[in-house]
């Protein structure tokens, strides 16, 4: 999902730029197939020997042996299918049961109060999780104004994305479509859990 905001100039430190990073990186390969050259860059990546460094390696491993075919349809069976995919990466649906519920009202509440805009051009509702890491990547960088405090990002996170989205990377993980996406649910999950953590030292 395309979100309008001003850029800023900010100079980041490396932790905020790797969260940041991070946040876009899921947030790009949920959001869309990924192209040729996505899966390319992908295959490229590599990891630390931490649990997280571990998931990049193998993500980078199995993006190296996808076709693009192959790729595009996993994400289709995946997030799209015929009437709906395997799985739905809607906040309001993980934490209702239903689709546009409240937590849809109330991350719109936010949006407006942060200075987010959903572009004209976009579908999906904004609780789908590539636009909330989307969103929670440009808190960090300052996409939308001032880059926001960790007080206001650790708010936006624990009402929007942990309330919620682990489930949802632990259900990416044992998919019955997932290949490519087995370690994107790895990876989204165990950043998830450093997150959390972060965020409770502060």
């Amino acid at each position: 999902m395309n979100l309008s905001g001003t850029v800023q100039s900010y100079k980041l430190t490396e932790e905020d730029a790797l969260r940041a990073h991070m946040y876009r990186l899921l947030a790009h390969f949920l959001g869309r197939p990924p192209e040729v050259s996505e899966l390319e860059a992908a295959a490229r990546m590599t990891g630390d020997e931490t649990e997280l460094g571990q998931a990049i390696q193998a993500f980078a491993h199995i993006a190296g042996r996808s076709s693009h075919g192959v790729a595009v349809q996993e994400f289709h069976d995946l997030f799209i299918g015929v009437g709906r995919g395997e799985l739905l990466p809607y906040g309001s649906y993980y934490l209702t049961g239903f689709l546009h519920e409240k937590p849809l009202a109330r991350l719109r509440n936010d949006m407006e109060r942060l200075g987010i805009e959903r572009r004209e051009t976009v579908k999906e509702p904004e609780d789908h999780i590539a636009a909330l890491f989307e969103m929670m990547g440009g808190l960090i960088a300052g996409d939308f104004g001032e880059p926001a405090d960790l007080g206001e990002q650790r708010a936006f996170f624990e009402a929007h994305i942990g309330s919620w989205a682990s489930h949802f990377f632990k259900d990416l993980e044992a998919a019955k479509n997932s290949v490519l996406y087995v370690p994107v649910g790895s990876i989204g999950r165990i950043f998830m859990s450093i997150e959390e953590m972060a965020f409770t030292m502060e």
